[in-house]
């Protein structure tokens, strides 16, 4: 399986939310960041980081990313696309751009970076 393919399988587990299947493909070690500035971001470790960062986002807002490109560049691959939804708290709508950076080695994501417009986001957290 090509890097690109198990991006692409970790999207479509999450869009299914069979997150077992996600999990799967996370290294035990791989290092998930975002912006800290966000309730969900900071960095995370391993399967267990990629669940808890998962909770604190789907308890902060509930929204779907949509790919408008998934490439492989600089040994990455990367994903473009949207995240639109709505904030929990405060039932604010959004849709931001936003950019994924994925690193992948035997078939596993070992690191990833999710980058937002963060200024907006924190707008719409309120």
């Amino acid at each position: 399986m090509s890097d690109l393919d198990v991006v692409t399988d970790i999207y479509a587990a999450m869009a299914a939310r069979d997150f077992a299947k996600a999990l799967d493909l996370i290294d035990e070690q791989c290092v998930i960041t975002q912006d800290d500035r966000l309730p969900w971001g900071g960095r995370y470790v391993g399967r267990e980081g990629f669940g808890a960062m998962g909770g604190r986002l789907t308890g902060s807002i509930t929204s779907a990313v949509t790919t408008d490109a998934l490439f492989e560049a600089d040994g990455d691959v990367i994903q473009v696309g949207r995240s639109r939804g709505t904030v929990n708290a405060n039932g604010v709508a959004f849709d931001i751009p936003e950019v994924h950076r994925w690193t992948v080695r035997n078939g596993k994501a070992v690191a990833a970076h999710f980058a937002i417009d963060t200024p907006a986001m924190l707008q719409a957290l309120g």
